[in-house]
Protein backbone atom coordinates (compact mmCIF):
# COMPACT_ATOMS: atom_id res chain seq x y z
CA UNK A 1 0.00 0.00 0.00
CA UNK A 2 2.79 2.42 0.88
CA UNK A 3 4.38 2.34 -2.57
CA UNK A 4 1.02 2.65 -4.30
CA UNK A 5 0.12 5.58 -2.12
CA UNK A 6 3.45 7.28 -2.66
CA UNK A 7 3.34 6.97 -6.42
CA UNK A 8 -0.23 8.23 -6.62
CA UNK A 9 0.67 11.11 -4.34
CA UNK A 10 3.50 12.21 -6.57
CA UNK A 11 1.61 11.91 -9.86
CA UNK A 12 -1.97 12.49 -8.89
CA UNK A 13 -5.00 12.50 -11.15
CA UNK A 14 -7.16 15.58 -11.35
CA UNK A 15 -10.83 14.73 -11.68
CA UNK A 16 -13.51 16.80 -13.32
CA UNK A 17 -14.59 17.91 -9.86
CA UNK A 18 -11.15 19.36 -9.22
CA UNK A 19 -10.29 16.82 -6.52
CA UNK A 20 -6.87 15.25 -6.43
CA UNK A 21 -7.23 11.56 -5.68
CA UNK A 22 -4.14 10.43 -3.83
CA UNK A 23 -5.13 6.87 -3.18
CA UNK A 24 -8.72 5.94 -3.59
CA UNK A 25 -11.17 6.88 -0.82
CA UNK A 26 -14.03 4.82 -2.12
CA UNK A 27 -16.71 3.12 -0.10
CA UNK A 28 -16.83 2.52 3.66
CA UNK A 29 -13.59 1.96 5.51
CA UNK A 30 -12.32 -1.39 6.72
CA UNK A 31 -10.60 -2.17 10.00
CA UNK A 32 -7.15 -1.79 8.45
CA UNK A 33 -7.85 1.13 6.08
CA UNK A 34 -8.32 4.78 7.00
CA UNK A 35 -10.00 7.12 4.51
CA UNK A 36 -8.88 10.72 4.85
CA UNK A 37 -10.26 13.90 3.23
CA UNK A 38 -7.87 16.86 3.24
CA UNK A 39 -7.43 20.30 1.68
CA UNK A 40 -4.68 21.20 -0.75
CA UNK A 41 -2.44 22.87 1.80
CA UNK A 42 1.26 23.06 2.75
CA UNK A 43 0.50 20.96 5.84
CA UNK A 44 -0.83 18.19 3.62
CA UNK A 45 2.26 18.32 1.41
CA UNK A 46 4.69 18.31 4.34
CA UNK A 47 3.21 15.68 6.65
CA UNK A 48 1.44 13.26 4.32
CA UNK A 49 4.54 12.93 2.18
CA UNK A 50 5.81 10.69 5.01
CA UNK A 51 2.60 8.75 5.57
CA UNK A 52 4.34 5.48 4.72
CA UNK A 53 6.10 5.82 8.07
CA UNK A 54 2.73 5.73 9.82
CA UNK A 55 1.60 2.77 7.73
CA UNK A 56 4.75 0.83 8.62
CA UNK A 57 4.42 1.61 12.33
CA UNK A 58 0.69 1.00 12.64
CA UNK A 59 0.01 -1.73 10.09
CA UNK A 60 -2.84 0.41 8.77
CA UNK A 61 -3.39 1.55 5.20
CA UNK A 62 -4.07 5.19 4.41
CA UNK A 63 -6.23 6.34 1.51
CA UNK A 64 -6.38 10.09 0.94
CA UNK A 65 -8.48 12.37 -1.23
CA UNK A 66 -7.34 15.99 -1.51
CA UNK A 67 -9.62 18.88 -2.53
CA UNK A 68 -9.44 22.63 -2.87
CA UNK A 69 -10.67 24.34 0.29
CA UNK A 70 -14.12 25.16 -1.06
CA UNK A 71 -14.55 21.72 -2.59
CA UNK A 72 -13.57 20.05 0.68
CA UNK A 73 -16.17 22.04 2.58
CA UNK A 74 -18.80 21.15 -0.01
CA UNK A 75 -17.90 17.46 0.01
CA UNK A 76 -17.94 17.27 3.81
CA UNK A 77 -21.35 18.88 4.05
CA UNK A 78 -22.76 16.49 1.44
CA UNK A 79 -21.13 13.31 2.78
CA UNK A 80 -21.70 13.99 6.47
CA UNK A 81 -25.31 15.02 5.92
CA UNK A 82 -25.82 11.66 4.19
CA UNK A 83 -24.28 9.88 7.21
CA UNK A 84 -21.67 8.38 4.88
CA UNK A 85 -19.03 6.12 6.40
CA UNK A 86 -16.36 6.65 3.72
CA UNK A 87 -14.46 9.36 5.62
CA UNK A 88 -12.57 8.54 8.81
CA UNK A 89 -10.44 11.66 9.24
CA UNK A 90 -11.10 15.11 7.77
CA UNK A 91 -9.52 18.54 7.73
CA UNK A 92 -11.94 21.16 9.01
CA UNK A 93 -11.79 24.91 9.61
CA UNK A 94 -12.40 25.25 13.36
CA UNK A 95 -13.85 28.74 13.48
CA UNK A 96 -16.11 28.19 10.49
CA UNK A 97 -17.18 24.56 10.82
CA UNK A 98 -16.71 23.00 14.26
CA UNK A 99 -19.85 24.54 15.79
CA UNK A 100 -21.98 23.84 12.73
CA UNK A 101 -20.80 20.26 12.38
CA UNK A 102 -21.33 19.65 16.10
CA UNK A 103 -24.83 21.17 15.99
CA UNK A 104 -25.62 18.72 13.18
CA UNK A 105 -24.25 15.78 15.17
CA UNK A 106 -21.50 15.07 12.66
CA UNK A 107 -18.42 15.00 14.93
CA UNK A 108 -16.97 12.27 17.11
CA UNK A 109 -15.99 13.25 20.65
CA UNK A 110 -12.19 12.93 20.92
CA UNK A 111 -11.93 14.01 24.55
CA UNK A 112 -10.96 10.66 26.04
CA UNK A 113 -8.34 10.01 23.37
CA UNK A 114 -6.85 13.49 23.57
CA UNK A 115 -6.80 14.06 27.31
CA UNK A 116 -5.61 10.62 28.48
CA UNK A 117 -2.69 10.18 26.07
CA UNK A 118 0.20 11.49 28.17
CA UNK A 119 2.87 10.74 25.57
CA UNK A 120 1.03 12.63 22.81
CA UNK A 121 0.29 15.42 25.35
CA UNK A 122 -2.81 17.54 24.73
CA UNK A 123 -1.49 20.06 27.28
CA UNK A 124 1.32 20.93 24.84
CA UNK A 125 -1.20 22.60 22.52
CA UNK A 126 -1.55 26.37 22.99
CA UNK A 127 -4.62 27.60 24.85
CA UNK A 128 -6.13 29.64 22.00
CA UNK A 129 -6.11 26.83 19.42
CA UNK A 130 -7.32 24.38 22.09
CA UNK A 131 -10.33 26.55 22.83
CA UNK A 132 -11.27 26.78 19.16
CA UNK A 133 -11.78 23.01 18.87
CA UNK A 134 -13.38 22.50 22.30
CA UNK A 135 -17.10 22.93 22.92
CA UNK A 136 -18.69 22.34 26.31
CA UNK A 137 -15.49 20.63 27.50
CA UNK A 138 -15.56 18.23 24.54
CA UNK A 139 -12.49 18.03 22.30
CA UNK A 140 -13.86 17.81 18.75
CA UNK A 141 -10.66 18.27 16.74
CA UNK A 142 -6.90 18.72 16.89
CA UNK A 143 -5.51 22.03 15.59
CA UNK A 144 -2.95 21.97 12.78
CA UNK A 145 -1.99 25.32 11.25
CA UNK A 146 -2.21 28.54 13.26
CA UNK A 147 -1.77 32.24 12.64
CA UNK A 148 -1.39 35.28 14.88
CA UNK A 149 -1.94 39.02 14.50
CA UNK A 150 1.41 40.82 14.58
CA UNK A 151 2.77 44.28 13.86
CA UNK A 152 4.64 44.75 10.57
CA UNK A 153 6.77 47.90 10.47
CA UNK A 154 9.47 49.76 8.52
CA UNK A 155 12.74 49.61 10.43
CA UNK A 156 14.29 52.39 8.33
CA UNK A 157 11.50 54.86 9.08
CA UNK A 158 11.63 54.20 12.82
CA UNK A 159 15.39 54.64 12.82
CA UNK A 160 15.20 57.90 10.87
CA UNK A 161 12.60 59.21 13.30
CA UNK A 162 14.60 58.10 16.33
CA UNK A 163 11.76 55.93 17.54
CA UNK A 164 11.61 52.54 19.24
CA UNK A 165 9.19 49.82 18.17
CA UNK A 166 5.77 50.72 19.68
CA UNK A 167 4.92 48.65 22.72
CA UNK A 168 1.45 50.11 23.27
CA UNK A 169 -1.37 51.26 21.04
CA UNK A 170 -0.82 54.81 22.25
CA UNK A 171 2.81 54.59 21.15
CA UNK A 172 1.69 53.13 17.82
CA UNK A 173 -0.56 56.12 17.17
CA UNK A 174 2.16 58.60 18.17
CA UNK A 175 4.74 56.88 15.96
CA UNK A 176 2.34 56.73 13.00
CA UNK A 177 1.68 60.45 13.35
CA UNK A 178 5.38 61.34 13.63
CA UNK A 179 6.47 59.29 10.65
CA UNK A 180 3.60 60.47 8.48
CA UNK A 181 4.45 64.09 9.30
CA UNK A 182 8.10 63.49 8.40
CA UNK A 183 7.35 61.57 5.20
CA UNK A 184 4.57 63.12 3.08
CA UNK A 185 4.57 60.14 0.71
CA UNK A 186 4.12 57.57 3.50
CA UNK A 187 0.95 56.72 5.44
CA UNK A 188 1.44 56.16 9.14
CA UNK A 189 -0.71 53.02 9.33
CA UNK A 190 -2.61 50.57 7.18
CA UNK A 191 -4.82 47.57 7.88
CA UNK A 192 -7.97 46.02 6.48
CA UNK A 193 -10.91 48.40 6.29
CA UNK A 194 -13.61 46.59 4.31
CA UNK A 195 -16.57 45.77 6.52
CA UNK A 196 -16.41 41.97 6.91
CA UNK A 197 -12.70 41.62 6.09
CA UNK A 198 -11.72 44.15 8.78
CA UNK A 199 -13.36 42.15 11.57
CA UNK A 200 -10.59 39.57 11.89
CA UNK A 201 -7.90 42.25 12.18
CA UNK A 202 -9.91 44.60 14.38
CA UNK A 203 -10.51 41.75 16.84
CA UNK A 204 -7.00 42.11 18.33
CA UNK A 205 -7.76 45.76 19.04
CA UNK A 206 -11.10 44.79 20.59
CA UNK A 207 -9.55 42.18 22.89
CA UNK A 208 -6.64 44.45 23.83
CA UNK A 209 -9.14 47.06 24.98
CA UNK A 210 -10.71 44.46 27.28
CA UNK A 211 -13.83 43.83 25.20
CA UNK A 212 -15.21 40.82 23.33
CA UNK A 213 -17.84 40.09 20.72
CA UNK A 214 -20.10 38.20 23.12
CA UNK A 215 -20.51 38.88 26.84
CA UNK A 216 -20.37 36.14 29.46
CA UNK A 217 -24.17 36.02 29.61
CA UNK A 218 -24.38 35.31 25.87
CA UNK A 219 -25.52 38.77 24.82
CA UNK A 220 -23.73 41.23 22.56
CA UNK A 221 -20.48 42.64 23.88
CA UNK A 222 -19.93 45.37 21.30
CA UNK A 223 -21.94 48.03 23.11
CA UNK A 224 -19.64 48.17 26.15
CA UNK A 225 -17.47 51.23 26.88
CA UNK A 226 -14.36 49.16 26.15
CA UNK A 227 -15.67 48.07 22.77
CA UNK A 228 -16.63 51.64 21.87
CA UNK A 229 -13.10 52.80 22.65
CA UNK A 230 -11.65 50.03 20.47
CA UNK A 231 -13.91 50.84 17.51
CA UNK A 232 -13.09 54.53 17.84
CA UNK A 233 -9.34 53.95 18.05
CA UNK A 234 -9.24 51.65 15.01
CA UNK A 235 -11.32 54.03 12.93
CA UNK A 236 -9.22 57.02 13.97
CA UNK A 237 -6.01 55.23 13.03
CA UNK A 238 -7.18 54.40 9.53
CA UNK A 239 -8.92 57.73 8.94
CA UNK A 240 -6.05 59.89 10.21
CA UNK A 241 -3.04 57.85 9.13
CA UNK A 242 -4.33 55.40 6.53
CA UNK A 243 -4.63 55.58 2.74
CA UNK A 244 -7.76 56.78 0.92
CA UNK A 245 -10.22 54.06 -0.04
CA UNK A 246 -9.25 51.88 2.92
CA UNK A 247 -12.89 50.87 3.51
CA UNK A 248 -12.62 48.84 0.31
CA UNK A 249 -9.42 47.07 1.36
CA UNK A 250 -8.96 43.47 2.43
CA UNK A 251 -5.52 41.97 2.98
CA UNK A 252 -4.22 41.99 -0.64
CA UNK A 253 -4.82 45.72 -0.98
CA UNK A 254 -3.50 46.59 2.48
CA UNK A 255 -0.46 44.38 1.99
CA UNK A 256 0.14 46.07 -1.35
CA UNK A 257 0.25 49.48 0.31
CA UNK A 258 2.82 48.22 2.81
CA UNK A 259 5.00 46.28 0.37
CA UNK A 260 5.11 49.26 -2.00
CA UNK A 261 6.73 51.25 0.78
CA UNK A 262 3.74 53.50 1.35
CA UNK A 263 2.99 52.69 5.02
CA UNK A 264 5.06 52.70 8.20
CA UNK A 265 2.97 50.24 10.25
CA UNK A 266 0.64 47.40 9.32
CA UNK A 267 -1.27 44.96 11.55
CA UNK A 268 -1.86 41.63 9.83
CA UNK A 269 -1.72 37.85 10.19
CA UNK A 270 1.80 36.45 10.46
CA UNK A 271 0.95 33.74 7.93
CA UNK A 272 1.21 36.36 5.18
CA UNK A 273 4.70 37.54 6.11
CA UNK A 274 6.47 36.24 3.00
CA UNK A 275 4.55 38.80 0.95
CA UNK A 276 6.55 41.46 2.77
CA UNK A 277 9.93 39.70 2.91
CA UNK A 278 10.15 38.40 -0.67
CA UNK A 279 12.22 40.86 -2.76
CA UNK A 280 10.29 39.80 -5.85
CA UNK A 281 7.07 41.17 -4.37
CA UNK A 282 8.15 43.75 -1.81
CA UNK A 283 10.14 46.97 -2.15
CA UNK A 284 10.68 46.96 1.63
CA UNK A 285 11.87 43.38 1.99
CA UNK A 286 15.20 44.44 3.48
CA UNK A 287 13.71 46.90 6.00
CA UNK A 288 10.60 45.09 7.26
CA UNK A 289 10.42 44.27 10.95
CA UNK A 290 7.94 42.32 13.07
CA UNK A 291 6.76 42.72 16.65
CA UNK A 292 4.08 41.46 19.00
CA UNK A 293 0.76 43.28 18.75
CA UNK A 294 0.99 46.43 20.93
CA UNK A 295 -0.62 46.56 24.35
CA UNK A 296 -3.99 48.18 24.89
CA UNK A 297 -5.66 48.98 28.23
CA UNK A 298 -6.10 45.21 28.78
CA UNK A 299 -2.60 44.29 27.59
CA UNK A 300 -1.54 42.68 24.33
CA UNK A 301 -4.32 40.30 23.28
CA UNK A 302 -3.67 39.33 19.66
CA UNK A 303 -5.56 36.60 17.91
CA UNK A 304 -3.91 33.17 17.85
CA UNK A 305 -6.22 31.07 15.72
CA UNK A 306 -6.01 27.70 14.00
CA UNK A 307 -6.92 27.82 10.34
CA UNK A 308 -7.22 24.04 10.10
CA UNK A 309 -7.77 21.05 12.37
CA UNK A 310 -8.24 17.30 12.05
CA UNK A 311 -11.54 15.79 13.17
CA UNK A 312 -13.33 12.44 13.00
CA UNK A 313 -16.88 12.06 11.63
CA UNK A 314 -19.33 10.46 14.01
CA UNK A 315 -20.38 8.17 11.15
CA UNK A 316 -16.90 6.64 10.81
CA UNK A 317 -16.67 2.95 11.61
CA UNK A 318 -12.93 3.26 12.32
CA UNK A 319 -12.77 5.90 15.02
CA UNK A 320 -10.00 4.25 17.03
CA UNK A 321 -7.82 3.84 13.94
CA UNK A 322 -8.71 7.39 12.91
CA UNK A 323 -7.38 8.62 16.24
CA UNK A 324 -4.16 6.67 15.72
CA UNK A 325 -3.61 8.57 12.49
CA UNK A 326 -4.41 11.94 14.09
CA UNK A 327 -2.08 11.09 16.97
CA UNK A 328 0.75 10.43 14.50
CA UNK A 329 0.02 13.38 12.21
CA UNK A 330 -0.05 15.89 15.07
CA UNK A 331 2.75 14.56 17.24
CA UNK A 332 5.70 16.79 18.13
CA UNK A 333 7.89 15.44 15.33
CA UNK A 334 5.34 16.06 12.57
CA UNK A 335 4.46 19.46 13.99
CA UNK A 336 8.11 20.39 13.50
CA UNK A 337 8.12 18.88 10.00
CA UNK A 338 5.16 21.08 9.08
CA UNK A 339 6.71 24.12 10.73
CA UNK A 340 9.94 23.64 8.77
CA UNK A 341 7.75 23.84 5.68
CA UNK A 342 6.19 27.14 6.70
CA UNK A 343 3.13 25.84 8.56
CA UNK A 344 3.12 27.25 12.09
CA UNK A 345 1.70 24.58 14.38
CA UNK A 346 -0.27 24.78 17.61
CA UNK A 347 2.17 23.00 19.94
CA UNK A 348 4.08 25.15 22.44
CA UNK A 349 7.03 22.74 22.27
CA UNK A 350 7.55 23.56 18.59
CA UNK A 351 9.04 26.89 19.70
CA UNK A 352 11.79 25.23 21.71
CA UNK A 353 13.83 24.90 18.53
CA UNK A 354 15.05 27.67 16.26
CA UNK A 355 13.11 28.47 13.10
CA UNK A 356 15.87 29.21 10.58
CA UNK A 357 13.51 30.07 7.73
CA UNK A 358 11.50 32.57 9.80
CA UNK A 359 12.91 36.04 10.57
CA UNK A 360 14.15 36.05 14.17
CA UNK A 361 11.99 38.99 15.25
CA UNK A 362 8.91 37.38 13.70
CA UNK A 363 9.62 34.08 15.46
CA UNK A 364 9.90 35.92 18.77
CA UNK A 365 6.66 37.79 18.10
CA UNK A 366 4.94 34.52 17.26
CA UNK A 367 6.27 32.83 20.38
CA UNK A 368 5.22 35.62 22.74
CA UNK A 369 1.88 36.13 20.99
CA UNK A 370 0.98 32.47 21.37
CA UNK A 371 1.28 32.81 25.15
CA UNK A 372 -1.36 35.56 25.38
CA UNK A 373 -3.37 35.00 22.20
CA UNK A 374 -7.13 34.66 21.85
CA UNK A 375 -8.31 31.63 19.89
CA UNK A 376 -10.92 33.31 17.67
CA UNK A 377 -10.82 36.28 15.34
CA UNK A 378 -14.54 36.90 14.89
CA UNK A 379 -17.77 36.00 16.72
CA UNK A 380 -17.87 32.24 17.28
CA UNK A 381 -21.33 31.55 15.88
CA UNK A 382 -22.97 29.38 13.26
CA UNK A 383 -23.65 32.10 10.68
CA UNK A 384 -20.21 33.72 10.68
CA UNK A 385 -20.72 35.80 7.54
CA UNK A 386 -23.87 37.45 8.88
CA UNK A 387 -22.23 38.14 12.23
CA UNK A 388 -19.20 39.73 10.56
CA UNK A 389 -21.45 42.02 8.55
CA UNK A 390 -23.23 43.20 11.70
CA UNK A 391 -20.18 43.83 13.87
CA UNK A 392 -18.21 45.18 10.90
CA UNK A 393 -20.64 48.01 10.14
CA UNK A 394 -19.40 50.27 12.96
CA UNK A 395 -15.80 49.77 11.80
CA UNK A 396 -16.65 51.41 8.49
CA UNK A 397 -18.60 54.17 10.23
CA UNK A 398 -15.65 54.87 12.48
CA UNK A 399 -13.16 54.98 9.62
CA UNK A 400 -15.41 57.39 7.73
CA UNK A 401 -15.69 59.68 10.75
CA UNK A 402 -19.36 59.03 11.36
CA UNK A 403 -21.32 58.72 14.60
CA UNK A 404 -19.65 55.67 16.13
CA UNK A 405 -21.93 55.53 19.17
CA UNK A 406 -25.05 55.56 17.02
CA UNK A 407 -23.61 52.89 14.72
CA UNK A 408 -22.69 50.74 17.71
CA UNK A 409 -26.12 51.18 19.28
CA UNK A 410 -27.72 49.89 16.08
CA UNK A 411 -25.19 47.07 15.64
CA UNK A 412 -25.46 46.08 19.31
CA UNK A 413 -29.22 45.71 18.98
CA UNK A 414 -28.95 43.79 15.71
CA UNK A 415 -26.28 41.51 17.13
CA UNK A 416 -28.38 40.76 20.21
CA UNK A 417 -31.27 39.75 17.96
CA UNK A 418 -28.89 37.63 15.89
CA UNK A 419 -27.52 35.86 18.97
CA UNK A 420 -31.03 35.19 20.28
CA UNK A 421 -31.98 33.59 16.97
CA UNK A 422 -28.82 31.49 16.94
CA UNK A 423 -29.58 30.14 20.41
CA UNK A 424 -33.19 29.19 19.68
Amino acid sequence: MSMRYRRTWMLGATLATGAMVLAGCSGGGTDDTINIAVANHPWTDAVLANVEDFEAESGLNVEVTSYTEDQLSQQLNVRLNANADDIDVMMVRPLQEIRTFDRNGWLADLTEHATTDEEWDWSDFQEGPQESVTLEDRVLGVPLATEREVLYYRTDLLEAAGLEVPQTLEELEAAAQTIQNQNPDVYGFVSRGARAAAVTQFSSFLYSYGADWVAEDGTSGIGTPEAREAYTFYGDMLRNYGPPGVTNMSWPEAMGIFTQGRAAFYTEADSLYTNATDPANSTVSDVVGFAQFPEGPAGSRPTNVPSWALAVPGSSNNQDSAWEFIRWATNQENTLVAQENGVIGARASAWETEMPDIPADLAEAQRSSAEVGVGYSHPVVLNVSRARDIVGDPIVTSIEGGDVDAALDAADGAFNEFLAEENE
